[in-house]
């Protein structure tokens, strides 16, 4: 596969990487992201992937845009040719349904089947992060079941609550902060996704995966008082294991 190198305006420069949003692409975005940022090229102030792409913004009084296109292209080159990066799996537990997850018995009743089925259905598989985004810490998740997928609210709610898990259309994802939202709401998650205070301040990443499990109502509250406290260790498993 061949890469596309184009200018952002005149302080980026993007690479795309064909126009399949698929998990072969997003390994090789993140094959070249890692070692992209191993070169620590002088001038480069932040690399920005998407579902297809890498937008890397520089400094152009430090790295000129020829300069570096000729790096990025033979850092390509190299990327190919390195092995697979292994990939951290994230388990985030999920309360399901309630007050929390009032969109729960919508989804069932538009997919015809229960809600447990529901739930069954889109926990305790593997989602891909392919890039974070919208609000700090928001994850874009690839691989929902096509048959718990539904169309989004014809109104939007004004606001929802930190950490709701939703389902519009055919993706899901967690919601970070508390902001407008048109997702069907079926659960939601006692972790906090975005912190300025910590050294990473999302827990989250591009690259890795999102399996969500099952809480019931009072391990709910107890992980989320541990997480305030910072007591929680979230669990992971390197992928394939």
């Amino acid at each position: 596969m061949s890469v596309e190198i184009v200018p952002l305006g005149d302080s980026a420069i993007t690479i795309t990487f064909g126009n399949e949003i698929s998990e072969h692409v997003h390994q090789q975005i993140n094959q070249f992201l890692h070692i992209f940022r191993q070169s620590k090229i002088d001038g480069v102030i932040e690399c920005a992937p998407a579902y297809t792409s890498v937008s890397i913004f520089y400094n152009p009084v430090i790295v000129t845009y020829s300069q570096l296109e000729k790096k990025v292209y033979s850092i390509y080159q190299s990327a190919m040719e390195t092995p697979k990066i292994d990939s951290i799996v994230y388990r985030i537990p999920v309360y399901y349904g309630g007050e929390t997850g009032p969109d729960l018995p919508f989804i069932a009743e538009y997919s015809n089947c229960t809600e447990q089925e529901v739930i069954d259905l889109h926990a305790n598989k593997e989602y891909l992060i392919h890039m974070i985004g919208f609000v700090p810490g928001f994850p874009y998740l690839g691989g929902l079941a096509k048959k718990i997928a539904a169309p989004r609210l014809e109104t939007p709610r004004a606001k929802i609550a930190a950490g709701s898990v939703g389902i519009g259309g055919d993706q899901t994802g967690i919601y970070p902060a508390e902001v407008p939202s048109g997702w069907r709401i079926i659960g939601i998650t006692p972790l906090p996704l975005f912190n300025l205070e910590n050294e990473k301040p999302s827990l989250l990443s591009a690259g890795n995966y999102i399996s969500f499990f099952p809480v019931e109502y009072e391990e709910y509250f107890s992980i989320k008082e541990q997480a305030a406290a910072k007591k929680y260790e979230v669990l992971t498993y390197k992928k394939g294991e």
